[in-house]
């Protein structure tokens, strides 16, 4: 079996959830596997997915900024704010605010800095316990809001018919976009939810450079295929990072395997670590011209 370090970018089929594909990439390979971000079941689009040496990386991925195409639907609230829960609340839809011109303005009036209130359907915990797992029980907990910015909101097309808006959204980590789209609705003057959702950008990610599992697990012994769709770590941090690289001698080498702190003058950052052989050995970080080993890669 061809051994697999890195990250992978999964497109992430409607129905199966986050930690599912963690699983079938982990069975697939039999490696150490994570993700950097969950997407709820009902969502699809980009996940990326950390394997072998590549959960390393986890740290440097946590706080990525996001793109999602969504579909808001008007004139219905459900418990769950998206597709999967049960209809709350029905309301009519005035048709004179389904205009491109109106909800270009509504839209834009989103963007910037605030707080959100989270949906109760989430994995936030409160007291130890998700608050899905309150919300099951109409358990009520009062929701702190949380920071979030939109960079920007592009409308895409609006459906009359079915009282349907759908939309490009660019937000930062732990924007909820049912949220948002319950926000929407509400300055609207109804409601609504959020109807399907795709993720199409993660950080530096895109998913047009995504596969399927179905696609990972047919080529799972072609080297090339895997070659070609894993991002290992040296990869990451010079395409992704633009992390400068550093060569090594023996002596010096052979402190930074063991954690000793090297002198050294260069800005602070990240760097490509590299033995004499110029054989990548890890990354290292330098701050206040002290070199430090952050990730060292296993031979």
């Amino acid at each position: 079996m061809i051994r697999i370090d890195g990250i992978i970018l999964i497109n992430k089929e409607k129905g199966c959830t986050s930690h599912d594909v963690v699983n079938k990439v982990k069975h697939i390979f039999n490696e150490k596997t994570g993700h950097t971000g969950t997407l709820d079941p009902n969502a699809t689009g980009l996940l990326p997915i950390l394997i072998g040496q590549g959960t390393k990386l986890s740290s440097y991925l946590i706080n990525h900024d996001k793109e999602y195409l969504v579909k808001l639907k008007l004139g219905i609230k459900t418990d769950t704010a998206d597709s999967e829960g049960k209809t709350i609340l029905e309301d009519k839809v005035n048709p004179d605010v389904l205009k491109n011109k109106y909800i270009e303005d509504v839209l834009k009036s989103f963007i910037g800095k605030q707080e959100q209130i989270p949906p109760m359907y989430s994995a936030i915990k409160i007291n130890g316990k998700k608050l899905y797992e309150y919300a099951r029980k109409n358990i009520h907990v009062d929701l702190t809001p949380r920071k979030i910015e939109i960079y920007d909101i592009e409308l895409k097309n609006i459906s009359n018919e079915k009282n349907e808006i759908n939309f490009l959204v660019k937000c930062s980590k732990g924007t909820y976009i049912r949220s948002l789209c319950e926000d929407i609705a509400t300055k609207l003057s109804t409601v609504g939810y959020m109807e399907e959702l795709k993720r199409i950008v993660v950080g530096e990610f895109n998913l047009e450079k995504s596969i399927t599992v179905k696609e990972l697990e047919m080529h799972k012994e072609d080297k090339k295929y895997l070659n070609d769709h894993i991002i290992d770590i040296e990869s990451f941090f010079f395409k992704y990072k633009n992390a400068d690289k550093i060569i090594l001698n023996e002596k010096k080498l052979k402190l930074f395997l063991n954690g000793v702190k090297l002198n050294n003058s260069l800005k602070n950052g990240d760097y490509r670590i590299y033995n004499e052989k110029n054989e990548f050995i890890g990354i290292g970080k330098i701050i206040n011209n002290l070199l430090k080993r952050e990730i060292v890669v296993e031979k």
